[in-house]
């Protein structure tokens, strides 16, 4: 018997075209793993492990929008903060997306028109006052070591504690005129990003 439009019903049958999140996973860092560290890896497996923990480790066109947005409140029920929750689904969008478009699907992503609380509720940085941070630089030159050192120059720089381990004595420049240091990449340390390099 001929249905109209049968071919929008969905089969119960699994299409095996389309690969499950853990493969979607792996297909994403073979892919993009080259230039990244190993922070970068870590996030990937760890957002995908949240996913399989509350939703199942399914074909990438099994997930429902409603199972997505369920995955939004088990993230917020664990205390993440709303920019945290929203960095996991810009993780989660840019793995599926991948495999959507390496397997040649014609689906949509079910994470990527999921609500997302706006960051009201953003932590403030609190600041060190200033008297804690001058008795911090005086026990810092009571003892020549490289502990103090590096806590003396955070204390001074305010750069990221990655940072200043990654510098190198032509790095650090104190005869100009205006003594400075040059953050840039190197081998052994890469910056956090673009703008991180910097005088």
């Amino acid at each position: 018997m001929n249905v109209p439009a049968m071919h929008l019903v969905k089969s119960n049958d699994v299409d095996n075209d389309s690969p499950n999140l853990s493969d979607a996973l792996q297909l994403y860092l073979k892919l993009k793993e080259v230039d990244k560290n190993k922070t970068f890896i870590r996030t990937a497996h760890r957002n995908v492990e949240y996913i399989i923990k509350v939703l199942g480790n399914k074909s990438i066109q099994s997930y429902s929008s409603s199972e997505a947005g369920k995955f939004r409140d088990w993230l917020i029920e664990q205390g993440m903060s709303n920019s945290t929750v929203k960095r996991v689904f810009s993780s989660v969008r840019a793995i599926i997306n991948l495999a959507i478009n390496e397997f040649g699907l014609n689906i949509l992503n079910p994470f990527s028109k999921v609500y997302l609380p706006s960051s009201h509720n953003v932590n403030v940085i609190r600041v060190i006052p200033s008297e804690d941070l001058s008795k911090i630089q005086s026990i810092c030159k009571e003892e020549d070591d490289e502990l103090r050192w590096i806590v003396a120059l955070l204390s001074d720089s305010g750069m990221r504690l990655s940072e200043a381990l990654g510098l190198t004595k032509e790095d650090i420049n104190l005869n100009n005129s205006i003594p400075h240091i040059r953050l840039t990449p190197h081998p052994w340390r890469r910056l956090k990003t673009k703008s991180s390099e910097r005088y």
